[in-house]
């Protein structure tokens, strides 16, 4: 200690021996900790590190026979295809069509549910709201689009009962790509709406009731009360999330579009998603499906870096 304050009196650095020396022995004092957080480093190294080895076949010409050292190089090759293809538009379109949809109505739907939810005095109708909103989320992909199917049949469907009692016609819900994107989308909100919804409950159990209390006093309404108290107290946490799902915007997962999916809603259904699965594990094109997947993680990156910097231009709370 007291060679560490003569370094910081005369302005010298700290021995690097001494500092290691430190930094190992409060590794050791908290090595508890560093065992419970081994685990995660681990998965993270082997599922997602380790793995980005092979993303240098989206550079080369694969052939599995020669494996990813052997096969030749293309460069930018699978790139300059897939940008001059005639699906490239397309799939731009509905992805990011399909992304902003997703984020423009099921972004909001949790926090107001949360918000609706923290209101509510009765603590069994409290609950009982939880139950049936949580309860979508355990649901396999599988299991609610084979729901909607049932629900949506032009035949058999309760809700073609419904329209043909009212006069209407009958509509093949699921082969129409007018509403493929909707059908997704509110379907999604459905499933994971109460399950979104926990994290901004348990943000708004950490705002200070006496807030509440004192603009009580002030004569201030519930609407009042929510609009300057607890979307406040929550802030940070909504703009770390929003910054999560605008940097994910193009990462919508093929299994639930897949399985909508069909020759007739193909116009609007086809995303960068489905599109590599077709290329890569139907037509065995590794290498182009890879660089495909590149250029989508890519273009998520950027929008991660750019909403985050963003934000923090504008003295929100950001990732970094």
């Amino acid at each position: 200690m007291a060679n560490a304050k003569v370094s910081a009196m005369t302005g010298a650095a700290p021995e690097p021996k001494k500092e290691s020396r430190l930094k190992w022995s409060r590794i050791a004092r908290n090595w508890q900790l560093y065992l419970l957080v081994l685990p995660v480093v681990a998965y993270y190294i082997l599922f997602h590190y380790v793995p980005m080895y092979g993303i240098q076949i989206a550079f080369k010409d694969f052939i599995a026979t020669k494996g990813i050292t052997g096969s030749p190089w293309v460069g930018t090759e699978h790139f300059n295809r897939f940008f001059h293809s005639y699906f490239f538009w397309r799939l731009i379109k509905n992805t990011l069509g399909l992304g902003l949809y997703s984020l423009a109505l099921g972004f909001p739907i949790p926090i107001l549910l949360a918000l609706l939810m923290n209101e509510a005095k009765s603590a069994k109708f409290k609950k009982f709201v939880q139950t049936v909103t949580y309860a979508p989320h355990f649901l396999s992909t599988v299991v609610v689009v084979g729901m909607m199917m049932i629900f949506l049949s032009p035949r058999y469907g309760m809700v073609n009962h419904v329209i043909s009692l009212f006069g209407g016609r009958p509509i093949d819900f699921m082969a129409q790509p007018g509403w493929f994107k909707s059908l997704y989308v509110f379907s999604d909100v459905w499933q994971t709406m109460g399950w979104s919804s926990i994290i901004y409950l348990a943000a708004l159990a950490g705002v200070d009731h006496q807030l509440h209390e004192a603009a009580r006093v002030d004569g201030a309404g519930r609407i009042r009360r929510i609009w300057h108290i607890n979307l406040p107290g929550i802030r940070p946490t909504i703009v770390i999330l929003l910054i999560l799902n605008i940097g994910s915007i193009m990462g919508i997962g093929f299994e639930k579009v897949l399985l909508m999916q069909n020759n007739l809603n193909m116009e609007t259904s086809d995303i960068i998603a489905t599109y590599v699965y077709r290329a890569g594990i139907q037509g065995a094109e590794y290498s182009f499906s890879a660089a495909i997947g590149l250029f989508n993680s890519v273009v998520n990156f950027i929008l991660l870096i750019t909403v985050n910097g963003v934000t923090k231009r504008m003295g929100e709370t950001s990732l970094w």
